[in-house]
């Protein structure tokens, strides 16, 4: 059986022990500075208190000071950190990695490149760590919730990287009854599916503010109006990922990863509070303050997408509900979703 040291103590690298648990393999799970509280729990009952529940029994726990012994003798480690800890990630864990270790990383997001292109965070990682060393860098993608997978949930995901046999390997290191992996070396097509399915999974959820805004909190969802901008989202997922490069075959696994997220969690909440009428600004107090991806990535996109059309490399009116979204969170604008951009004539 094999080492396995997840560094991030979120839920995400957290839930992600319970397949290593179960598959023999000792796991390490080592916290940011920011989650010492959460390292402290799991030392002394095993307890997450983010992920509210029970880790593995043996599962070790260490904070950040004690990351050098917890990468000792390890056969992959576990980038558990959310996309605003990429920076840190790349900085302060990366170049303690010898260069034999597979990474794996459960971050979903594009960096912003020159040009209005647009860059996976693996790609972007190893360009940050320089030519002086080089790491398999690979990552997870897919419709898969931390709590469902923490509770053995059937779950079905993408392992992304370079190398086909690393990818593999990783595979028949975590892959059991429940977690069922895919495996791609489409890393900019999977990379970009997931990281959009943030800024999408926030428009759809407008349509169940609007709903609200009209029958009052607590009325019964209008599942139509979902529907249609679930459509529009998936349409314009695909069209970005056919213009970054990204094979058709990886927008499954956006696609799936925006259905589940528009079922609950922070994206949502925000969706809807925009539909019900608040401004960003009030929407962003009403949830005192948490990190945003879904905010994050739509800027990103956006702006990418906008100087792409300045060079005549695409057309913003193909992507109307990513911009519209972008004037909500950038320019203050009301919502006012443009049904009519969404009808097409197919012949």
């Amino acid at each position: 059986m094999s080492i396995i040291t997840v560094v991030g103590a979120g839920m995400m690298g957290s839930a992600l022990s319970m397949p290593a648990h179960d598959n023999g393999h000792t796991v390490r799970l080592v916290g940011t500075h920011l989650d010492r509280e959460i390292i402290a729990s799991i030392k002394e009952c095993g307890f997450h208190p983010t992920l509210k529940r029970q880790l593995p029994p043996g599962v070790e726990a260490f904070q950040i000071e004690e990351l050098e012994a917890a990468l000792e003798g390890a056969d992959l480690v576990i980038g558990g950190v959310s996309s605003f800890g990429v920076e840190w990630f790349t900085q302060h864990v990366l170049p303690k990695i010898p260069s034999h270790l597979p990474v794996l990383s459960v971050t979903k997001g594009l960096a912003e490149g020159p040009g209005g292109r647009l860059v996976p965070f693996p790609h972007y990682m190893q360009a940050k760590l320089g030519q002086g060393k080089s790491l398999s860098l690979n990552a997870i993608g897919g419709p898969c919730t931390s709590y469902e997978l923490a509770d053995r949930r059937h779950s079905a995901v993408c392992f992304c990287g370079e190398d086909s046999e690393i990818l593999e390997r990783l595979k028949g290191m975590l892959e059991t009854a429940y977690y069922h992996i895919s495996t791609s070396t489409d890393v900019m097509g999977v990379e970009a599916a997931v990281a959009l399915k943030n800024a999408y999974a926030l428009s759809v959820s407008l349509a169940i503010g609007l709903i609200e805004r009209e029958e009052g909190v607590g009325c019964q969802e209008a599942y139509n109006p979902q529907a249609a901008l679930f459509g529009q989202a998936m349409r314009e997922m695909a069209a970005l990922v056919h213009l970054l490069g990204g094979r058709e075959e990886s927008v499954a696994f956006g696609v799936g990863d925006l259905y589940v997220t528009i079922f609950g969690g922070r994206t949502r909440r925000l969706g809807t509070l925009l539909g019900r009428g608040l401004s960003f600004e009030e929407a962003l107090a009403e949830l005192e303050g948490v990190t945003l991806e879904s905010v994050a990535i739509t800027k990103v996109v956006a702006k990418a997408v906008r100087t792409q059309a300045q060079q005549g490399l695409l057309r913003l009116g193909d992507f109307p509900l990513l911009m519209h979204v972008d004037e909500i969170i950038s320019q203050g604008k009301p919502v006012n979703i443009p049904w009519k951009a969404f009808t097409y004539s197919f012949r």
